[in-house]
């Protein structure tokens, strides 16, 4: 049994790391798809809320699904739909082929996203110890790579569908290869969840707090992806080249926190990592609020991605612990808020930036964040109590020595 969830943990964090790749050759090439589509300014951000907006379509669609299907089923198909919509996006030629190929795209990486984050807190619940953040930190280290292929065909000034295709070519044959490994929950996650998900399964009102805090990281990292080479060139007067450097750092950043997490975690417990992330994130927007030039902003955001890397993880993982026998329901829900995130992010500090200021934008991510703080108890939060009246969440305190599950 063990050879086999060494497999399935090595499987499944190839397919993160190939959507952090997939993922990133689409959004950084956003100016090269809107030239070769002619897709205006005044358009550009309806396509671009397409894809969120459809992925929390496919994971509520997936929530249903796995209802019939293993969730595994379901990411050895929606990978390579992806991929093959990504190559879609760099092959077409007409508006219409674009907005096909995104609706594709969009849908999938819902699916995607949902059933990769199941099979994820149902390996870690098998393991019986955190091993959550190390497939988040093969996603962040496929968004470099990609991040990096991306750079490489702007620079060289090669055609999108000759960027996506050698990439495409390898990755999804290699990710059905490796979706022969993947380890469903099965058994383990029926019997784990004797009274409590299959007694009534997932209560929203007991989940709320975690989709809020699912929604207020995707704000910060949304702001970060989105704002920080504007935030540096045009608010702390860096250079065109300079400020492209932020999100690469944020990037590495994210990679290291996640790859060390896991042991944090394992010694502290999920609270204190939780909280210590929510406190640093929201240090790091204090400083790019009052950097006064751009290596303290840069400093900022690389506090933000050390902070923010770990909340999504272990969010995913708390709502495993809270519905252990409706987990795959609870990932799915959960998966929906980091849409929401995405969605509100970005617009809500642009808002604020033309409205007011955007060294002011910067402090409502921070006050966002340091809400976490707030909910940091519902992830050390122990399956969930139904009957009575009196329904609730049992929590119990995963401080220093203990695993968090």
């Amino acid at each position: 049994m063990t050879r086999v969830l060494r497999r399935g943990r090595a499987s499944l964090a190839f397919g993160f790391f190939a959507q952090g790749v997939a993922f990133a050759l689409l959004v950084t090439r956003i100016p090269a798809i809107q030239d070769r589509y002619g897709v205006s300014d005044a358009l550009l951000p309806a396509f671009l809320a397409a894809v969120p907006v459809l992925a929390g379509v496919g994971s509520v669609a997936t929530e249903r699904l796995v209802r019939r299907i293993r969730p595994s089923s379901v990411l050895r198909w929606s990978q390579p739909v992806v991929l093959l919509a990504l190559l879609g996006v760099g092959a077409g030629e007409r508006m219409v082929e674009l907005a096909v190929a995104l609706a594709a795209f969009g849908l999938a990486v819902g699916a995607l996203d949902a059933s990769m984050n199941m099979l994820g807190v149902s390996l870690q619940r098998s393991y019986g110890r955190s091993i959550m953040l190390g497939f988040h930190a093969a996603y962040s280290l496929g968004g470099i790579v990609g991040a990096s292929l991306a750079w490489v065909g702007a620079h060289w000034g090669l055609a999108l569908v000759v960027s996506y295709l050698p990439v495409v070519g390898v990755l999804v044959p290699a990710a059905l290869v490796g979706s022969r490994w993947y380890v469903d929950g099965g058994g383990a996650e029926a019997g784990a969840g004797a009274g409590a998900g299959e007694a009534g399964g997932v209560v929203f009102r007991a989940l709320l707090p975690l989709c809020l805090v699912m929604t207020f990281a995707y704000i910060g990292d949304a702001t970060v992806s989105n704002w920080s080479a504007k935030y540096l060139q045009d608010v702390l007067g860096s250079s065109e080249q300079m400020a492209t450097v932020p999100y690469n750092v944020y990037m590495v950043t994210t990679l290291v926190g996640r790859a060390l997490g896991d042991f944090g975690v394992r010694r502290f417990g999920a609270v204190r990592v939780v909280r210590g992330g929510a406190v640093v994130a929201a240090v790091g927007f204090a400083v790019v609020a009052g950097a006064p030039g751009a290596w303290a902003g840069m400093a900022g955001f690389t506090l933000v991605g050390l902070g923010l890397c770990v909340l999504v993880p272990q969010t995913f993982a708390a709502g495993g612990r809270l519905f252990p026998g409706a987990s795959d329901a609870a990932v799915a829900r959960l998966n929906i808020f980091n849409y929401v995130g995405f969605l509100i992010g970005s617009p809500l500090v642009g808002a604020l930036g033309d409205a007011w200021s955007y060294r002011g934008a910067m402090l409502v991510p921070m006050v966002l964040v340091l809400v976490t703080l707030v909910y940091a108890r519902s992830f050390a939060a122990q399956p969930y109590r139904y009957g009575g009246g009196h329904e609730r969440p049992r929590t119990a305190d995963v401080g220093r020595g203990s695993n968090g599950l």
